[in-house]
């Protein structure tokens, strides 16, 4: 006889990573192609010969440096192994009733119907406008008394699209005041539009509003996991209470020191990646895919019934992509020259005839 284990587990998809394959390049998981500067490499280094020892616990210099960063006191900053934990320890601090319910855009970030299942909790998705944004109005009308949480992933994974401040705004104000929302802030560092949210900001005085952002990204630290929330000292205090005792490892908490300490040089190369993703933007408008005006580092490509073909002909063409179901294609933007061999396969004539026609 075998130890017995939830029965919904069954039910509960795993978290499905994008493909990795040593000769292929790969855009299928939104790293940035630019490594740690030195000074970040020689922290990390520094804290090798120290990982007999466990890390600290509190996190108690990083939560510093980002309170700092952001411009909050510590007690307002949590500390996670990635954001996406932080994502499942903000289900486990409001939900305890299968009957509570998570809402949040869909599609969005593949792990928050995860998340909010394995906190026992009923998600509740809301499709996205025709033009692939968060449909605000649709998500405000879905909240019901068995409400608790409410992502909002801003600009959204894996579409790109960005809810600007006035509406976002106006959606924070009509939520009511016990439900908490979360605004996932992943590719915060990659919006250039001039009406662009900054959730901290916005969360000044609505205590109900927590905000999320990643070392992963920008900050190239996505395989030492990483992220932070900002939000009221009760709704810390919880998080720190369900959080994985060590969870993030004393080379991360350096890494990420180090790296707000030279922010804006490191911040500098999101441009480079801007520029390279509108620049494969108005490539692929030009073959005649619909592309969603990105925020973000990657571009979607809208291609329903045809995602999964068109990721494996990609692949076939040496470059891995992100399919999402029949929903679309989502597509990390590289270096120019991985670029350019993606461009290469979609733009060519026997592409657009099969996936466009």
């Amino acid at each position: 006889m075998t130890a017995r284990i939830r029965p919904d587990l069954s039910a509960i998809p795993a978290y499905v990573a994008g493909r990795s394959q040593p000769d292929l390049v790969k855009l299928a998981s939104n790293e940035t192609t630019f490594g740690p500067l030195p000074s970040v490499v020689k922290a990390i280094a520094e804290q090798t010969e120290l990982i007999n020892r466990y890390p600290d616990n509190a996190n108690t210099e990083l939560r510093a440096a980002i309170a700092a960063y952001v411009g909050v006191t510590p007690d307002r900053v949590a500390v996670g192994c990635g954001s996406v934990a932080l994502c499942q320890e903000l289900v486990l601090i409001t939900c305890d009733n299968p009957a509570d319910e998570v809402v949040f855009a869909w599609r969005s970030f593949e792990a928050y119907p995860i998340v909010t299942r394995v906190g026992n909790a009923t998600a509740v998705q809301v499709p996205l406008t025709a033009d692939h944004t968060h449909d605000l109005t649709a998500m405000a009308a879905a909240i019901t008394e068995h409400t608790k949480l409410i992502f909002v992933c801003n600009p959204n994974n894996p579409t790109g699209t960005l809810v600007g401040e006035a509406e976002l705004t106006a959606f924070l104000d009509a939520v009511p005041e016990h439900i908490l929302i979360v605004l996932d802030e992943a590719y915060f560092e990659y919006v250039r539009r001039e009406d662009r949210t900054n959730g901290v900001e916005l969360g000044r005085g609505r205590p109900n509003v927590v905000v999320l952002r990643t070392f992963s990204k920008a900050y190239g630290l996505a395989g030492l996991r990483v992220g932070y929330a900002v939000g009221e000292p009760e709704i810390i205090t919880a998080l720190l209470k369900v959080h994985v005792p060590f969870s993030v490892n004393r080379l991360a908490q350096a890494a990420a020191v180090a790296s707000l300490e030279v922010e804006s040089e490191l911040l500098e190369r999101t441009d480079h990646v801007v520029a390279e993703r509108d620049r494969m933007a108005a490539a692929l408008r030009a073959a005649g895919y619909e592309v969603s005006a990105s925020e973000a580092n990657f571009v979607w490509l809208p291609l329903g019934a045809a995602s999964a073909a068109f990721g494996e002909a990609s692949a076939a063409a040496g470059v891995l992509v992100r399919p999402y179901g029949t929903d679309g294609v989502r597509v990390t933007a590289g270096t120019a020259a991985e670029n350019d061999l993606f461009l290469a396969f979609a733009s060519a004539p026997e592409t657009v005839a099969t996936f466009l026609s």
